[in-house]
């Protein structure tokens, strides 16, 4: 499948639409302004805290400290991780080059290919939460339906009996998965710049382990290589399980319309400025898809507006607390994994 080249929402919303009419309101509000300043700073700190771990494991060198410096760079990771995504949805640089740029730059410090990344999250924002069609809804290795349940083999019907107890510890692997995922993407010819993504990976790879086997003991590197992946991949499914999971799944023929299709299928996160730190942004996640390539400080005052909106055409806007959030998202993939409990035909 071809590369969508973006990550903004429909442009030809009738005029009249609710999403429209919602659009003007945000448009006057002055909430889709760029905020440079903003950005500047944060990509300052992230990148100094990046330099500043991978400095400090070279003053600490032989010594088992470093793993709590490999528990910090994972949150660092997640970070990067998250400027990425904000640089693909053009709400750091308005221009399309600018945002490529630096969203590549940003995904090599991690290991990620930004092509593939690109691609998929792009059609999770067309669709999300439809089951045949959001990418994020495949059933590779968990079942997000009791539909999927039903029809699954292998490694997803022998997890799902009991995937809401297996998830957190799954989500270890993630990080892992990330770097493999980005790889066997090269294989797709249809993906724009592959060979540009192969040459950041692999430079990536080559450079985190050279600098882990030349600065530690073989024993501490592995060791520091596994708490430095594993807790990335908790922060890194932690921050996206609250946004859609127990929340409506759309399929076949269900298309809402704009405004419907990102609402109803996405869930807030309640907090303050520090919960807008650690989760990027995507606690706003209603106003994230309806307006993605909004930047993301202006998502906590783009809120009210859309509340108020939502409430008078009296569309449900779900919005929760963190750990509410994460016992629905658990309580959903329980639900999907039922018809696996009651069936033990082997797979």
């Amino acid at each position: 499948m071809a590369r969508s080249t973006t990550l903004h929402p429909p442009s030809s919303a009738m005029p009249g639409s609710d999403f429209a009419r919602l659009s003007r309101k945000i448009a006057d509000a002055g909430l889709m302004g760029r905020r440079p300043g903003y950005y500047a700073l944060r990509i300052t700190v992230v990148a100094g805290l990046y330099v500043g771990g991978w400095a400090t494991v070279a003053l600490i060198g032989d010594s088992w400290w470093t793993l709590a410096v490999a528990a910090f760079l994972a949150v660092v990771f997640g970070q990067v991780a998250l400027l990425a995504h904000d640089a693909a949805h053009r709400q750091v640089f308005r221009r399309r080059r600018a945002s490529e740029v630096s969203g590549r730059i940003a995904g090599a410090g991690i290991g990620m290919g930004y092509g593939w990344w690109q691609d998929k999250h792009t059609r999770h924002h067309a669709n999300p939460n439809h089951e045949d069609l959001d990418p994020d809804l495949d059933p590779d290795l968990l079942v997000w339906s009791q539909d999927q349940a039903r029809a699954a083999t292998g490694l997803p019907r022998l997890i799902g009996r009991w995937q809401a107890f297996l998830f957190f510890p799954l989500l270890t692997l993630e990080g892992f998965n990330l770097h493999v995922s980005s790889v066997r993407s090269l294989a797709n010819r249809s993906l724009t710049h592959r060979a540009l993504d192969g040459v950041l990976l692999f430079a990536h790879f080559a450079v985190y382990l050279t600098a882990l086997f030349w600065l530690l003991p073989l024993g501490m590197a592995i060791a520091f290589l596994a708490v430095h992946q594993c807790l990335f991949g908790v922060y890194l499914g932690s921050l996206f399980a609250p946004n859609h999971k127990g929340m409506p799944i759309l399929k076949g023929a269900d298309r809402p319309d704009f405004l419907r299709r990102q609402v109803l299928t996405s869930r807030n996160v309640r907090g303050g400025r520090l919960t807008d730190i650690a989760l990027g942004g995507l606690n706003h996640q209603i106003e994230h898809h309806l307006f993605p390539s909004m930047p993301s400080p202006n998502l906590r005052r783009a809120r009210t507006i859309v509340r108020r909106y939502c409430e008078d055409l009296g569309v449900d806007y779900v919005e929760t607390g963190l750990i509410t959030s994460y016992r629905l998202a658990l309580t959903s993939l329980h639900q999907a994994g039922a018809p696996l409990r009651r069936t033990r035909v082997p797979a």
